[in-house]
């Protein structure tokens, strides 16, 4: 198993090995289905296990030769969102199931922390208390990404974690094997939104606070912004009545 570890964890590699060893047997689960997810407690600390799933035949070959794997990514753009003072939880290790020819399964290491909402309940939940005083908090969080030069492909619901103290927010992003460092342009910011919810309401808050920290028409975000939206949600309706038809 190849694995590497961040500078503050190399004294426990040892330990955090095992962990990785016993992982079937041991430790609490939180997630287990494409991916699997659990937590060990390990010397005061709680870290965060996640396990990638066997990748495909094509993705064997490409993680052995071509292409880092998600767990290593997961790793990289962890300390590069923290290099860029960009919350996310401390990564710990990656491990790689490296054979000859091919690649096995993967896993991220870092610290669990807790949290009290994830966006995904603003969603869910629209009478949540201070709805729209988080949603533009996190609009405003967007943003920073953005300016910082960060587009986080996967900014969707349940990706970003969220916690509450006395009235203030902390963001936190995970899952972060799919992101992209670089100068954004506009569509590439006002697009990054569209995974985020299908509800217009929300869309709209959103654009008002994103139109005041660039300087332009509410208006005019919001419309770009909607449309964006609009186009993803077409993109999944129609994959599901692709799944539909083929289940028939």
């Amino acid at each position: 198993m190849k694995a590497k570890f961040s500078q503050n964890y190399l004294s426990e590699n040892i330990e955090i090995s095992q962990i990785i060893e016993d992982f079937d047997a041991t430790g609490t689960t939180l997630y287990d289905d494409r991916n699997t997810i659990k937590i060990f407690d390990h010397k005061g600390d709680v870290l965060n296990i996640k396990r990638f799933k066997v990748p495909n035949a094509v993705n064997k070959i490409a993680y052995k030769f071509f292409r880092k794997s998600k767990a290593e990514r997961s790793f990289n753009y962890a300390q590069e969102l923290l290099k860029r003072e960009i919350d996310t939880p401390a990564p710990v290790a990656y491990f790689e199931e490296q054979l000859p020819f091919t690649f096995g399964t993967s896993y991220f290491v870092s610290k669990h922390i807790t949290y009290d909402l994830t966006y995904r309940e603003l969603v869910q939940e629209p009478n949540f208390k201070d709805h729209e005083k988080i949603l533009r908090a996190f609009t405003r969080f967007t943003y920073e990404l953005h300016q910082k030069g960060v587009l986080f492909l996967d900014h969707s619901p349940g990706n970003t974690l969220i916690q509450i103290n006395d009235g203030s927010y902390k963001f936190y992003l995970v899952d972060l094997n799919r992101m992209i460092f670089k100068d954004l342009t506009e569509e590439d910011r006002l697009k990054n939104f569209s995974r985020l919810s299908p509800k217009k309401e929300m869309v709209e808050v959103m654009a008002n606070e994103y139109a005041k920290l660039i300087s332009k028409p509410s208006v005019e975000i919001f419309e770009k912004m909607w449309a964006y939206t609009a186009a993803f949600q077409e993109q999944i309706e129609r994959k599901n009545r692709l799944k539909q038809k083929f289940r028939k």
